[in-house]
Order: C-alpha cells, then sequence, then structure tokens
C-alpha cells in the first residue's frame, strides 16, 4: 500500500446552516475521507453561516466541534481564521473542536515556501459599505457587548444580517458592478509585499481560481478557495504541487 504523499488542506466559506444538510454531510465526508490523511488542517473563515456566540445550543453546532475534535484527536491539527460570519467564535468553541485560532492574517511555512493565509474580506476595498461595516464589528468592545446580550436578541440579529447581506450581494449584481464584490488588484501585490510573500491563500469572494500575479517584479500566485453552496472545494498543498479540488456534494 502506497503512503499518501505529504499534504495540508484548507478550506473556506462552507457556510454551514441547518436548512442546508447536505452541505453538513459533504463537510463529514470531506473530514473523514481527506482531512484524516491531511498534515493540517486551515479553516479560513466563514465556517458558518452565522455564528451568534459560543453558547449557541444548535445542534448543528456541536455536530460540527465533536468532528472536529475528533479529527484533531486522530493527529491532524486545525486552524481557523475568522471569517466576516463567525467573527465572534471564541476560545470556548475552538477548545470544543479541538482547533488553534489564528490572527486575520498568518504567514505559515508550507513545505519551505512562506505563505499568507486570510479570509480574504480585507482585500475587497472597492465594497466601501462592506469595509465600513467590517471596521465597525472589528472593535474590541462592540464584540464583547454583543456576546453579552441575551441569545434570543443576537438571533435576531442574526436574521437580520442574513437578509441584509443577501440583498447588498443582489444590488451590486443588479448595478453589473461584480468587481466591487472581488478583491482590488492593488491591494493583493500591497499586501503579500508587506507580508514578504510570493503566494497567499484566501477565500471569501466565492471566486476559486489561481491568479498569477507580480510582487515587486517576482512572480507571484493567489490562490482563491471555493465556497460550498453548490459544491465542496478545497486546495491540497504538497511540496511539489498546489491543486484546487471541487467535488459534488452528494459525492
Amino acid at each position: 500500500m502506497l503512503t499518501p504523499e505529504a499534504h495540508t488542506l484548507f478550506i473556506a466559506d462552507l457556510h454551514l446552516a441547518a436548512d442546508r444538510p447536505d452541505i453538513t454531510a459533504a463537510f463529514m465526508r470531506f473530514l473523514q475521507q481527506q482531512a484524516i490523511h491531511a498534515d493540517a488542517l486551515y479553516i479560513l473563515g466563514d465556517l458558518f453561516e452565522v455564528w451568534i456566540g459560543d453558547d449557541n445550543p444548535e445542534p448543528l453546532v456541536a455536530e460540527v466541534a465533536a468532528a472536529l475534535h475528533e479529527l484533531s484527536n486522530s493527529g491532524v491539527p486545525v486552524y481557523f481564521i475568522h471569517g466576516n460570519r463567525d467573527f465572534v467564535l471564541r476560545d470556548a468553541y475552538a477548545k470544543r473542536c479541538g482547533m488553534r485560532l489564528l490572527p486575520p492574517q498568518q504567514v505559515i511555512n508550507l513545505y519551505g515556501t512562506p505563505t499568507l493565509i486570510m479570509h480574504g474580506d480585507s482585500l475587497c476595498t472597492l465594497d466601501i459599505a462592506y469595509q465600513k461595516f467590517r471596521k465597525w464589528w472589528n472593535q474590541p468592545w462592540w464584540q464583547w457587548l454583543l456576546l453579552r446580550t441575551p441569545l434570543s436578541y443576537r438571533q435576531h440579529l442574526a436574521r437580520k444580517a442574513r437578509a441584509k447581506s443577501a440583498k447588498h450581494k443582489q444590488q451590486y449584481i443588479n448595478q453589473t458592478a461584480p468587481q466591487i464584490m472581488d478583491v482590488t488588484p492593488d491591494e493583493v501585490p500591497r499586501v503579500m509585499a508587506n507580508a514578504g510573500v510570493l503566494k497567499l491563500i484566501h477565500g471569501h469572494t466565492h471566486r476559486p481560481a489561481v491568479h498569477q500575479l507580480k510582487v515587486n517584479g517576482q512572480n507571484a500566485e493567489r490562490y482563491v478557495l471555493g465556497d460550498w453552496y453548490t459544491q465542496s472545494s478545497y486546495l491540497t498543498v504538497t511540496k511539489n504541487q498546489w491543486q484546487l479540488h471541487f467535488t459534488s456534494l452528494t459525492n
């Protein structure tokens, strides 16, 4: 039997929710069939459609925690970077999952290649309305206050936020200006140069692709992870190969 080549996995934008059991089932298969063989699993934000606090009593929250903790206990480290949907996920839930929380931007060594990883929403600087909102909810005092409101109130806010997000996205589609919701081309090389890397992995835009660019005159690459609304999507990185994968949710 051949020994699997050492590899690391990256996922983002699963947007797990109780009304999408097909995505949850696909995620569980991914953990059991792909992630179990990896050197590490990195989750780059928006694991859940919305996160109202570590005290969320939904069965889905417990199911995901148990599955990730089982993976971690098997010897596969699990790392998490917050997304715009789960920005108030805290240490209590991370401990239940057996995963380590990382800062919004992190440089890691991928088999000898320094690589910047992030959720990716900070790169979308042309979306002025979103960036104003992002600056607001990133304030520690606001997050502290939010998490101390009653659970029922946070659930109400989450429903409103989901509706507003859907309306916001549709407005840009109707205005035929989808580039506003994508990364700003000039921002990417600036951020990569500041981090001292020629490789970047992120999610958020739901536009999976591999982009070639220049950073300080050198060839660089940006890997964009896909969402899981219609298919599962993940990136496999080995010493010699970086590959995006797409699989039917029903497989």
